[in-house]
């Protein structure tokens, strides 16, 4: 990834001129052996990158002292490229064994020179023309009609030179096309053919299993994919699901392949059926490493599935060969042991957030049994509170002691106030219609049916020190 340390001029064919923080650069190599001494290769060969995955070795006559990231002149034909040391030490002799690697007349080409600034400035204006070099020789391809489609263009770091990396699924005559493109573009034009494999590793991506495709990260050599790895894994040949970016077949269908080919060689054939005496059962499914096969009654199948093992699986057939059957099939697999599968385990996720919250849980509860009240007090409380007078006695309600001082000052306003309650009392019953058309009600007095205002009450109020509430006006 890109690091504060880096410039641009690492980041134009991708980052890692630190050599700490990893790189972005495809098919990137960690140096597992840097910090040894190097005793075979001192600094003779050194691994060069340059635009996506291509890469190439190159010999160090001169002994630069060089380190990954370093941008140097290289030997090309015709000129000289400009690329990125990417690796050095005796790390590059085990690369050389995976990589095809370009000799000339039987030895490797030179490096020339740590890179100088006007060559970085005119390496950088090489790679500004590439994208807009794609764009125009994809039209001229379309005009004279051929059936190829140029997926990328590299341009040599003197500008001399340009790569045109193109897919066909037949041969293309594109002679032609190389007279257009070099009148056009007044440079020397080199054609490239590259597969399916090859373009989803020059443009990179993210594959299902959430990390960077394969193709750019360590393949070099593509291997061919057929669906008899599907099989002999047991996967459904779902062709959404077996295919990659690159729209073929996944490369990693065949990195397993051979464990599981190891793994069947003493299983018997699908094809045989198993003869018992209750009738004949045929094959449906298996779980290779766990070594059981699933039968199923050939008249119900794929009812009454039956796992047996696959010694019991040959015993049977074994005998089926002699002329004997079987009395039944009994399913092995609830019987068998089953063994704890130990995966990954953080102790950082054994702690839960809420640990902290059951000790102030049992705080709380303990200072709430210390505020509990204790002894003679506690019992004259406990006796208020069953007489219903909220633990004392000579308590009153707000307002009514106040209220029996008033009465005893003013007696007919006392009265007066007890009248007005039964006038309320009546008031609230619904008078009969009958006397509200004679107008005649009875719990009004009045014969309007509407209700009296109460001046009884608002004289109590403010001989009390309240206001009066305009809502009983009304």
């Amino acid at each position: 990834m890109d690091c504060s340390t880096c410039t641009e001029d690492f980041k134009a064919r991708g980052c890692g001129g630190c050599g700490k923080h990893g790189s972005a650069a495809k098919l990137y190599v960690h140096d597992w052996l840097s910090d040894i001494k190097d005793t075979i290769n001192t600094s003779s060969l050194i691994e060069v990158r340059f635009k996506n995955t291509r890469k190439d070795y190159y010999q160090n006559p001169n002994n630069i002292r060089l380190k990954v990231g370093d941008i140097v002149a290289v030997e090309a034909n015709p000129g000289h490229d400009i690329g990125i040391v990417s690796l050095t030490g005796d790390l590059v002799l085990e690369q050389m064994k995976k990589h095809k690697v370009t000799y000339v007349n039987g030895e490797l080409r030179k490096i020339y020179r740590k890179a100088k600034p006007a060559d970085i400035d005119k390496w950088k204006e090489a790679i500004a023309l590439e994208h807009q070099t794609m764009i125009k020789s994809r039209q001229i391809t379309s005009d004279l009609g051929l059936a190829m489609k140029i997926g990328d263009v590299e341009y040599q770091g003197d500008r001399t030179k340009a790569i045109f990396y193109y897919i066909a699924d037949e041969r293309v005559d594109f002679r032609q096309l190389i007279k257009v493109l070099a009148e056009r573009f007044r440079i020397r034009i080199e054609m490239k053919q590259i597969g399916a494999r090859q373009e989803a590793g020059r443009i990179g991506g993210i594959g299902p299993c959430g990390r960077e495709l394969c193709c750019s990260t360590w393949i070099s050599n593509f291997v061919s994919v057929t669906t008899t790895a599907a099989r002999y894994q047991e996967i459904s040949l779902n062709p959404q699901k077996l295919a990659g970016q690159c729209s073929k077949l996944k490369c990693c269908l065949n990195f397993e392949l051979d464990c599981y080919i190891d793994a069947q060689k003493d299983f018997p054939s699908a094809a045989v059926p198993l003869k018992t005496k209750e009738g004949n059962y045929v094959f449906l499914k298996a779980d290779i490493f766990k070594r059981l096969l699933w039968y199923a009654p050939e008249d119900i199948a794929p009812m009454g599935q039956v796992a047996i093992s696959v010694d019991r699986a040959k015993d049977v057939i074994s005998r089926n060969r002699k002329g004997e059957k079987v009395e039944k099939l009994e399913s092995e697999a609830a019987g068998m042991a089953v063994v704890e599968e130990l995966g990954f385990q953080s102790h950082i996720m054994h702690d839960d957030l809420n640990r902290f919250n059951e000790d102030e849980e049992r705080s709380r509860k303990k200072r709430r049994r210390k505020k509990r009240p204790a002894g003679k007090d506690g019992e004259k409380r406990s006796q208020s509170r069953q007489q219903g007078n909220g633990g004392n006695k000579n308590r009153k309600p707000q307002g009514q002691g106040q209220h029996k001082e008033n009465q005893s000052q003013n007696p007919r306003k006392a009265e007066s106030g007890s009248e007005n309650k039964n006038e309320r009392n009546n008031n609230r019953r619904k008078p009969s219609r009958n006397n509200n058309r004679n107008g005649n009600g009875n719990g009004n007095g009045n014969g309007n049916g509407k209700r009296p205002a109460n001046k009884n009450r608002r004289n109590q109020n403010n001989s009390n020190g309240q206001k009066p509430n305009p809502k009983s006006e009304s």
